[in-house]
């Protein structure tokens, strides 16, 4: 499971108003990768990294959850088989059903409460990543709104947004200045080594 990364980035990241046709001789315009600095942010990785351990730790759990009910089911098949005997007592076969009712209902139960453990982690681990994604992408924005203005861009736009119907926004822009991989360097800044190390591996 990844982080939603195109429903959160933003469809344009534009400083500043609104462009003319008479203005757009004299402003100074960037675009900029939004996808590609997330991607590529230190903090990312990081988080991805504790994202992709929780998520693991939730299968693990479900695994454990499915076992008992494949070894539960196994049992209700046993007393099924049991009670088909012909060499078995009428009386004991009574006391053989009762007990494949009461694992049944056990059965049951159990399939219940992985359904919703299930619904409710995935639903969990969902809204973390959301928002883990929405306060990383706050922090490369503020990055490029930095690098803008230390630089005198009047616009920065987002060569990777797109309309509602999945168009790309940003179709042509004359003259502009690609500061992707200018901020790729700035905001991985002070990295950990752990993830700079990553990263080459």
């Amino acid at each position: 499971m990844k982080f939603p990364l195109r429903s959160l980035v933003a469809a344009a990241l534009t400083l500043g108003g609104v462009v003319t046709a008479q203005d757009s001789d004299r402003l100074k315009v960037a675009t900029v990768d939004m996808m590609a600095l997330y991607g590529e942010y230190h903090e990312t990785k990081t988080t991805q990294a504790k994202f992709d351990e929780e998520q693991a730790r939730v299968v693990k759990d479900r695994d454990e959850r499915v076992k008992t009910l494949k070894d539960l089911e196994a049992k209700i098949g046993e007393l099924k088989a049991q009670e088909g005997d012909p060499s078995v007592a009428d009386a004991k076969k009574q006391q053989l059903f009762s007990e494949r009712q009461t694992k049944q209902q056990e059965f049951e139960v159990l399939r219940k409460e992985l359904e919703e453990f299930l619904q409710r982690k995935m639903r969990a681990l969902q809204e973390q990543s959301q928002l883990r994604a929405k306060v990383i992408l706050e922090k490369i924005r503020e990055k490029v709104r930095q690098h803008a203005e230390a630089e005198g861009y009047d616009y920065v736009l987002d060569k990777t947004g797109t309309s509602t119907s999945q168009v790309p926004i940003l179709l042509y822009t004359k003259d502009a200045t690609d500061i992707t991989e200018v901020l790729l360097k700035s905001i991985n800044e002070g990295a950990p080594a752990a993830v700079e190390e990553k990263k080459a591996e």
